[in-house]
């Protein structure tokens, strides 16, 4: 009890320290005749508030509903799909550790996050202005609101809501690569610090017109390289640093219940329309193309793992099929809006195989018991995806011509940014509190051991 205080007071003290910082960096200078004379001139709303009337509703509505569909893919499909493949000792913390992270995730990002990833600063990271939960106003006697540059035609409320549900998706992702060994507590300081320095980092030089990244030409429509590639490194980092589960190897490790993975897996399928489809910020046919094409990718995704499993098993399985679906969803993630039907249906079926290889041959090569195969999967899946944008993508389709060079540049940095920034935090947290539970609780149970929950019969 005393560790999870500890990890939830460390993680407190961060937002605090962080939103002090931004107050301090927002201060006004001490005022001067000509600053007064300025401010005077100056209209009493800040830039960045536009007139109501400048809002279209029908991309707003679409936004909230795709917000929404994000965060179902996380509570409850995320931790379905996990708690229904771990043993039954560990579900409820399976679940638990989603759930903490979507609440903790969310604090963090209008504290500091949304403000170092989707504000002008330099190329590496945003500005400071939305730090300290400020901004995102509403003035309803002026009949204004602030929108964000990057998407002028709705509320940055609405904005920021919809790229708080990737940043909550991505860190729940890593739970993949821990569950079964990791101490809630630590799990707790390291998501937070994760989600602060490096998840939103490399979401500004992605995202953010003045990023890096984007200034090169990098194309990631909905987080290939920002969601996917950055969650399986850092995954396999994880898995790497805890090291492998008692009797990994030895013993079967059999899982709660395939049913309940496959519920998750429809409802990340479904999910994943307001992922893809709402990346296009718009209603409207960029929307509804990267909607048919999230569709046909999943599908060619699902068929194509369940092909080769029938091929080297001798039998295809639900857990296949469910995998192979989110690999195609995965690897159509960074192509959705610059690709046709043809070309879905080609990134799917490549996708498909290359992460069945992820989840058995090349994790066999790595020596990792990434539990979950979240790099086999979302790391493995990620990265043909972005390569394959920049093979696939179609100018007539998104206005620009793909580069397989500036790709795998992408893909390379934020490999490399997460590989060693996740390792760091990784040795940070264990210098703090710790990162494994011990031998005992292990073999009890983390349900037990961390919560003092239990399944009923």
């Amino acid at each position: 009890m005393r560790a999870v205080i500890h990890g939830f007071v460390a993680v407190v003290a961060l937002c605090l320290g962080l939103c002090s910082a931004a107050a301090w960096a927002q201060a006004p200078a001490p005022e001067t005749a000509a600053s007064a004379a300025a401010a005077a001139a100056a209209p009493l709303v800040r830039p960045g508030l536009v007139a109501k009337e400048n809002i279209s509703a029908a991309d707003t509505a679409w936004m909230m509903t795709s917000t929404a569909l994000v965060l179902l893919m996380t509570l409850p499909g995320i931790a379905l799909f996990y708690a229904g493949m771990v043993r039954r000792k560990n579900v409820l913390n399976t679940m638990a550790s989603v759930v903490a992270i979507a609440a903790l995730v969310s604090l963090l990002w209008f504290a500091v996050g949304y403000s170092w990833a989707f504000t002008p600063g330099s190329a590496w990271l945003g500005g400071t202005e939305r730090m300290g939960f400020a901004g995102l106003d509403f003035q309803l006697a002026a009949g204004k609101l602030a929108v964000s540059h990057v998407a002028p035609a709705i509320p940055e409320s609405v904005y920021a809501m919809f790229q708080l549900s990737f940043a909550i998706i991505t860190a729940a992702l890593l739970v993949g690569a821990f569950v079964e060994r990791m101490r809630f507590s630590a799990m707790l300081l390291f998501i937070g610090l994760w989600t602060v320095f490096i998840y939103a980092p490399i979401a500004h030089w992605v995202w953010e017109p003045g990023g890096w990244l984007a200034q090169m030409g990098a194309l990631d429509f909905a987080g290939g390289s920002v969601v996917h590639v950055n969650a399986g490194v850092a995954g396999l980092v994880c898995a790497w640093f805890l090291g492998r589960r008692s009797g990994y190897g030895r013993e079967p490790f059999e899982p709660y219940s395939l049913a309940l993975t496959m519920v998750g897996a429809g409802m990340l399928w479904v999910g994943w329309f307001g992922f893809n489809a709402g990346s296009a910020v718009a209603a409207d046919g960029r929307a509804g193309l990267a909607m048919a094409v999230t569709h046909v990718a999943a599908a060619a995704g699902a068929l194509s793992w369940m092909l080769g499993e029938a091929v080297m098993r001798g039998r295809p399985s639900l857990l296949g099929l469910c995998s192979g679906l989110v690999a195609g969803l995965v690897a159509i993630t960074p192509a959705a809006g610059f690709v046709t039907l043809r070309s879905a249906v080609v990134i799917g079926l490549v996708a498909g195989l290359a992460c069945y290889w992820g989840a058995t041959g090349l994790k066999r090569l790595l020596r990792a018991d990434d539990s979950l195969d979240v790099f086999g999967v979302h790391g493995i899946g990620g990265i043909v995806g972005s390569l394959l944008t920049g093979v696939l993508a179609s100018r007539s389709v998104g206005g620009v011509a793909g580069s397989l060079w500036t790709q795998a540049i992408g893909v390379g940095a934020v490999m490399l940014f997460s590989l060693v920034g996740t390792a760091l935090l990784l040795w940070i947290t264990n210098l703090v509190l710790g990162l494994r539970v011990d031998e005992q609780s292990e073999q009890t149970g983390l349900d037990i051991a961390q919560h003092r929950e239990r399944l009923g019969q």
